[in-house]
């Protein structure tokens, strides 16, 4: 049994051409990576800044469905210092359909701070849950 052992083949000179350099072949996907990765963080950062965390955060406290065609959703929510949130407030049934809905406008504590808001919703019928869907800053 003989051995044989693989080496690069030699190609005799001046018949196939010069051997392209790979440096350049490997800094092309090395550049648009990192123009990509730069690209990304940059629209992460705009949608961050857009959507992201806001100063107008709601938790809900409660719900109490008095009637059939109201419901009584009880939030607080933390407003800065001399802006206005609106809020979203809805009622839903016992399946989940939405029964009911309202904007509320809640003015900044002095100093700015969390407020309890009590709000009457009316519903088409009896809602069985109350939430806040979100707020922002009032217009």
């Amino acid at each position: 049994m003989s051995e044989t052992h693989a080496t690069a083949p030699v190609f005799p000179p001046g018949r196939y051409g010069r051997r392209r350099a790979s440096g350049r072949r490997r800094l092309v996907p090395i550049v648009a990576t990192v123009v990509f990765g730069l690209g990304l963080a940059g629209l992460t950062y705009a949608y961050y800044e857009k959507f992201g965390q806001t100063d107008y955060t709601a938790d809900i406290i409660g719900w109490d469905d008095p009637s059939d065609a109201e419901m009584v959703v009880e939030f607080r929510v933390r407003v800065p210092e001399g802006g206005a949130a609106m809020c979203m407030v809805r009622a839903r049934d016992y399946d989940g359909f939405e029964v009911g809905r309202k904007a509320v406008t809640v003015p900044a504590p002095d100093g700015g701070g969390s407020v309890e808001v009590r709000e009457s919703v009316p519903t088409e019928r009896r809602g069985s849950v109350g939430d806040v869907m979100g707020c922002r800053a009032a217009d």
